[in-house]
């Protein structure tokens, strides 16, 4: 007989409506054991007021910019600049961001930073270079198979999510609390194992959130929860607080919530907090 799981209490919920930068600003140092980040992806599209804020903010560089390799950054940060100057203006939205959330993140916290395969490469060594190479944890990769599919090259059908750690010998990681996958080939394992499923790799098979069925919000960006349960069940714990600085749909604050844990939520899109408004009516909202 399988013992009995205890209820969760559910986790409260701030969701914040403007400039994440400007909410970052409020909120206090090493506040958050869990950040997730899902920035709007560089597909050639200015990022408009919001860059001119973010270069405004950064033209003397970022408050502890020389605690974060700052010598070596700024160079690799011109290289590619002078190799293709639309990375620029992507980069100069994302890297203040970026520094805000490092500063937010506790001592045993995780950052999360999920992009697509046009941004992953450049990111990966930027942000070694801004926070230290041997904070990089893993690199994991979305899979899933879903929608149209080109015949003129490989179909792209993933996406990467980047983790770095604070202190690499402090971080939180519950690898018993994560779901678990069933064997490809479960004939070569116990009848127990098979049955016991085993740990996910850094390769995670996940359908998109489904045109129909719970989770649909209609919100065109959407997470599945199964994504963000597997990241907050593994580096966070019941009491702690997420944060989420692009929350879009909520998917984040959703699942934290669910989980026991607390979680801040911002975007600067009024549809996206009517859409978590709706979705977790427990929340607070603050304009």
């Amino acid at each position: 007989m399988s013992e009995a799981v205890e209820p969760v209490e559910r986790g409260a919920v701030e969701i914040h409506l403007g400039d994440n930068l400007v909410v970052a600003a409020g909120l206090a140092d090493g506040s958050f054991t869990l950040i997730y980040l899902d920035p709007p992806f560089n597909t050639g599209r200015v990022q408009g007021k919001a860059v001119e804020t973010a270069q405004s903010r950064t033209a003397d560089g970022p408050p502890g910019r020389r605690g974060f390799h700052g010598r070596e950054y700024e160079r690799l940060r011109g290289d590619l600049r002078t190799y293709d100057d639309r990375f620029d203006d992507y980069w100069g939205f994302l890297e203040p961001r970026l520094v805000e959330a490092w500063r937010l993140l506790a001592d045993d916290g995780t950052l999360y930073v999920h992009l697509d395969y046009r941004e992953a490469h450049y990111a990966k060594v930027l942000m070694d270079a801004l926070f230290g190479r041997e904070r990089f944890l893993n690199e994991l990769i979305w899979a899933y198979d879903y929608g149209a599919k080109t015949r003129r090259r490989w179909p792209t059908k993933h996406d990467t999510i980047l983790v770095y750690v604070k202190d690499p010998d402090r971080y939180w990681f519950d690898s018993d609390a994560v779901d678990r996958e069933p064997y490809m080939a479960p004939g070569l394992v116990t009848a127990e194992k098979a049955a016991r499923g085993k740990l996910p790799t850094d390769v995670w098979w996940h359908t998109i959130v489904p045109t129909t069925g719970r989770e649909k919000t209609g919100y065109p960006t959407q997470k599945p929860e199964g994504i963000l349960r597997r990241i907050v069940q593994a580096s966070s714990r019941p009491g702690d607080r997420v944060l989420d600085f692009f929350a879009g749909s909520g998917t984040t604050g959703a699942v934290a919530s669910a989980l026991g844990r607390d979680a801040v939520l911002v975007d600067a899109n009024p549809e996206a907090v009517e859409v978590m408004r709706r979705r977790m009516p427990h929340a607070e909202v603050i304009d």
